[in-house]
C-alpha cells in the first residue's frame, strides 16, 4: 500500500479527478493550502501599497492505493496537472510514501482490502 500525496494548482483539480477516475482510483482527500517553491511568489499593490506575497494558494491530495495502482495514478496526476504545452514553474509535486496500514472504521477490515473498491 502507498500513500500518495499531490500538490497541485487548484485550477486543475477537475482535471486531474477525471483521468484518476478513468483509472479507477476514486478516494482522496483535499486540502486548501499554501506553499511556496521556484515561483517565488509576486508582487501586488493594496491601496497603493506594495507587497511580497511568498505563499501561493494550492491543493494537497492525498490518495492511498494498493500496490497494483501506484504507477497509474501518478502517471495520472503528472498528465493532468501539467500545465499545456511541456508545463510550468509551479505545476506541483507528488510523493509516494509507504502506508504501513488502514483500517475502515466502518467494518474494521484492514490493510489492502480496506483501500480496495
Amino acid at each position: 500500500m502507498k500513500l500518495i500525496v499531490a500538490i497541485i494548482r487548484p485550477e486543475r483539480l477537475e482535471a486531474v479527478q477525471k483521468a484518476l477516475n478513468e483509472h479507477d482510483v476514486y478516494l482522496m482527500t483535499v486540502s486548501d493550502v499554501r506553499g511556496c517553491g521556484r515561483q517565488r511568489g509576486y508582487t501586488e499593490v493594496y491601496r497603493g501599497t506594495e507587497f511580497q506575497v511568498r505563499l501561493l494558494p494550492k491543493l494537497k491530495l492525498e490518495i492511498a492505493v494498493n500496490e497494483a495502482f501506484v504507477e497509474a495514478a501518478v502517471e495520472a496526476i503528472v498528465h493532468a496537472a501539467r500545465t499545456p504545452e511541456t508545463g510550468q514553474v509551479g505545476d506541483g509535486k507528488i510523493f509516494v510514501l509507504p502506508l504501513d496500514d488502514c483500517v475502515r472504521i466502518r467494518t474494521g477490515e484492514r490493510g489492502p482490502d480496506a483501500i480496495g473498491p
